[in-house]
């Protein structure tokens, strides 16, 4: 199992103080976050991409080369990777050179993200969201596997004799996964070419994600590339913790209330009763993520979003010391008791070359 944080990179008062941050120091606490999950011992930071106030990551593999400079270990990826919007070209190019910078520390998650208005403004019709999702991926996956590529699609210009570059480091390509919240289409997809699915698995009941992530379980197996509980899953959640969780919902109910995804909507006892929030003791979070298991299976990667909302930097550092030292080491041995040998472990760049390796000195 991979732990980690994602991030949205929300540029939102602090409904305590009424204080906003500015873009250039929500900036550079995504950093600080970044190399604090890295201290505390988590395995994943991803960041999303949007182009629209409040939020700042617009350009995620310049945050992200800037964090592989100042991390060691830590896998640096995305919590959206707009692949509607984005030339494929561009995302091909732009990850080989950060798997190179970050020696191999990448992978990244494509989506189509929330945001409607990112269509047009980047030329694309909102209409064909999921055509351009499959054709894109097509040419992107094309991209990283062979040297020269001809191309001829429906969403833009043909590609002549073209070659990506630098090259996937290693002559890997870095893992995808396919993040969805409700569109079947995309499910398959990632069964389809043997790659990850991520599930949100926050906004909406667990019932709902059950549903998506068993259709891509079930076709993942359908397309040869394993058993339905060897595909690669992973999940998103969404905690705030304190000793008591009496303090806990007290100090983030404000937050909670006036979100900008989730704000003057559902109370927040409604919203942790039916989807997986959770506002507690690092107890009740251990609790409440172990069903996951429960309901999805096996999976690789969980994901938490810890800095939204308006939180200071210095709470979410405090929320990433719960989590690296209370939360995460009983979680690791939890879900590592009774797990099946043949389900695989997450993704790394070295488990991807070392199967290229035994692929290619395999008996035909």
């Amino acid at each position: 199992m991979q732990f980690g944080i994602f991030t949205v990179g929300d540029v939102t008062m602090d409904p305590t103080n009424g204080r906003t941050p500015s873009e250039h120091e929500r900036i550079k606490a995504m950093v600080t976050i970044a190399q604090k999950a890295e201290e505390v011992g988590l395995d994943v930071f991803a960041t999303g991409e949007h182009h629209n106030p409040p939020f700042v990551p617009s350009s995620p593999t310049t945050m992200l080369g800037y964090v592989a400079a100042r991390t060691d270990h830590l896998i640096l990826s995305t919590s959206t990777t707009l692949i509607t919007t984005n030339d494929p070209v561009k995302i091909a190019e732009d990850f080989a050179m950060l798997q190179h910078l970050a020696d191999g520390r990448v992978d990244l998650m494509l989506g189509r993200g929330n945001t409607g208005p990112v269509y047009p403004w980047f030329g694309k019709d909102i209409r064909q969201g999921i055509p351009l999702a499959v054709e894109n991926y097509a040419l992107l996956h094309k991209l990283w596997r062979e040297d020269t590529v001809d191309w001829a699609g429906k969403f833009r210009t043909p590609l002549q004799s073209f070659t990506s570059t630098p090259r996937p480091l290693d002559d890997v390509p870095p893992f995808v996964w396919h993040g969805s919240i409700r569109s079947p289409e995309i499910a398959e997809q990632a069964a389809y070419y043997g790659d990850g699915f991520f599930a949100n698995n926050i906004f909406w009941p667990k019932e709902h994600f059950k549903q998506l992530i068993g259709l891509y379980r079930e076709r993942y197996a359908y397309y040869g590339h394993g058993s339905a509980d060897q595909a690669i899953v992973g999940l998103g959640g969404q905690v705030f913790m304190r000793k008591n969780s009496q303090d806990a919902v007290r100090e983030f109910r404000p937050y909670f209330d006036n979100a900008p995804v989730y704000g003057h909507g559902p109370s927040l006892e409604e919203f942790t009763e039916q989807t997986p929030l959770t506002v507690g003791s690092p107890q009740e979070v251990i609790d409440k993520t172990l069903t996951f298991r429960d309901t999805f299976g096996d999976y690789q990667r969980q994901l938490f979003l810890m800095d939204h909302a308006g939180l200071p930097l210095k709470t979410v550092l405090e929320q990433l010391d719960i989590l690296g030292e209370e939360v995460v080491p009983v979680l690791r041995r939890e879900f590592a008791a009774g797990r099946p040998a043949h389900v695989p472990d997450g993704p790394t760049h070295q488990a991807l070359v070392a199967r290229r390796d035994n692929q290619e000195v395999s008996p035909a």
